[in-house]
């Protein structure tokens, strides 16, 4: 197929957020590929989406005033994408301290207790910035989980993400499992994953002993 995602390859949605892809996983059920994916902004959700609606061409008859032809495209010069959005977090951080340095001398703030809130400043930029910069990390558990290819494998790799296990993992799962767990207790959620998984296999091993 042209235009197949690959591993890490950074794509712009055509209303403009960027999203990078994880892997390309296969539904249990249907055989469909599923285009593993992570937003590159806000809570960095991880999501799936079929691999022919990933490719396809944006629906202009819905959406006449965009320019872009695909509803994802590969965001070539990638390096120069970071490059850019590391400038946009400089400024705005710039703009930032320029402000909170402008309200210290207008409270006309001691000078200890300027350089003590000049010193907390200096901590929040260099972890604002340490933020800003790092690249979101994909749990591996989660990796190897969605690259299982039998339901015991699958359920093994569950159990051993127990402590580590969080509301968007479970989503993700359950979207490559063709299923829906509902929201709330993330205990419960966690179970319920689990009672999915081992059903799948309980009937994936009845049907090879058919």
């Amino acid at each position: 197929m042209e235009r197949r995602p690959k591993l890490g390859e950074k794509y712009r949605h055509f209303k403009n957020k960027l999203y990078q892809v994880i892997t390309i996983a296969k539904h249990s059920e249907t055989g469909e590929e599923l285009v593993i994916y992570q937003a590159l902004y806000g809570d960095f959700g991880v999501y799936a989406r079929p691999l022919a609606m990933f490719v396809s061409e944006v629906d202009h008859e819905k959406y006449p005033q965009v320019q872009q032809k695909y509803r994802f495209e590969l965001v070539e010069d990638q390096t120069a994408e970071d490059s850019v959005a590391d400038a946009v977090v400089t400024e705005k951080e710039t703009e930032a301290n320029t402000t909170d340095d402008a309200i210290v001398a207008d409270r006309n703030v001691s000078q200890s207790a300027g350089a003590d809130s000049d010193e907390k400043q200096d901590e929040f930029a260099v972890k604002s910035e340490a933020h800003a910069d790092a690249e979101p990390q994909v749990e591996p558990k989660l990796m190897e989980f969605l690259e299982a290819d039998s339901f015991q494998e699958k359920y093994n790799i569950l159990v051993s993400m127990q402590d580590i296990i969080t509301d968007s993992m479970i989503d993700t799962m359950a979207v490559v499992m063709d299923v829906v767990i509902p929201e709330g207790d993330i205990e419960k959620r966690y179970d319920d994953l689990k009672y999915t998984i081992r059903t799948r296999q309980q009937y994936e091993y009845a049907n090879r002993l058919r």
